[in-house]
């Protein structure tokens, strides 16, 4: 019994060493980013800044937060993320719902169906010029045509796939058609995959900057993320060309832009990461 304690207590001690190691690993990025967006451009220069800010300065965040188009690219951003994770949340729900359903002809076709886009692509240049004939170069667009992941309705379809059969008979009974069985029997059952697979949704739309920038030539339709890229090359000709040293660097401006890009994520994700555990394990384990 001794030998057992003492071997508990040290797995004990690993165990909160590991989890602290990890936190410090995840931490130190999101500490150093923010001090180098406070600090002088001498002291980022030569090197010294390791952990905390040297020669604080918030002229970076006044140049960000005084910018026309860093409000625009963050209400463009809003605008994907809060739009198109509502679309891609409908267009999950209802396949999920419809795929799990024995009722539906050739289920199995259309599962495999389903899978296979997880399995083979057609590659990058025939989905650009897809996209490109489809006309998705505006707003509407990128919301509408990037709301379906493959992964994500299956992890709904496996997780209404457990819902005990009989509620749904009882359901039926009553005369409840398949709107109200999804909406007042499958989603009120399954709030930890579905908060799950929203902020799958969200993130994704949120960091979105590949087919953005790829797609979306108006400046004032273009994400955050995109918007950050272009300043930071923008302000790097500025920052060689500048004849008047100017008080923070051009990776202080791009610090700033990025903290306050992943604010909200910040706010809003201690909330619902609860869900994260319990959302994937039940919805993965389920055939």
């Amino acid at each position: 019994m001794e030998l057992l304690n003492r071997s508990e207590k040290i797995f004990k001690v690993c165990a909160y060493v590991l989890a602290i190691a990890f936190a410090a690993a995840a931490l130190y990025p999101i500490i150093y980013a923010f001090s180098v967006s406070i600090s002088g451009r001498v002291a980022y220069e030569s090197g010294i800044i390791r952990l905390l800010p040297k020669d604080v300065t918030f002229q970076a965040y006044n140049m960000v937060l005084h910018s026309k188009g860093f409000w625009i690219a963050y209400a463009n951003t809003l605008f994907y993320t809060v739009l198109g994770t509502a679309w891609s949340m409908f267009v999950s729900l209802t396949g999920a719902y419809a795929l799990q359903n024995a009722k539906l002809k050739f289920r199995r076709q259309w599962n495999f169906l389903l899978v296979f886009t997880m399995w083979f692509s057609a590659g990058m240049i025939p989905q650009f010029l897809n996209y490109k004939s489809m006309h998705v170069d505006n707003r509407w667009g990128i919301v509408i045509a990037f709301g379906i992941q493959a992964y994500n309705i299956i992890l709904l379809r496996n997780y209404f796939s457990g819902i005990p059969k009989e509620i749904e008979e009882a359901a039926i009974i009553d005369g409840a058609n398949d709107f109200q069985m999804l909406t007042q029997i499958y989603i009120p059952m399954s709030k930890a995959s579905i908060a799950t697979v929203t902020l799958f949704y969200a993130i994704t739309r949120w960091n979105g900057y590949y087919w953005s920038r790829m797609l979306l030539s108006d400046p004032y339709q273009q994400p955050l993320q995109v918007y950050l890229r272009q300043q930071i090359e923008n302000y790097q000709k500025l920052y060689d060309e500048s004849a008047v040293a100017l008080p923070y660097s051009a990776d202080s401006l791009a610090y700033a832009i990025i903290i306050c890009s992943i604010i909200p994520v910040l706010i809003i994700y201690p909330y619902i990461q609860k869900y994260f555990a319990k959302g994937v394990n039940m919805g993965g384990v389920k055939g």
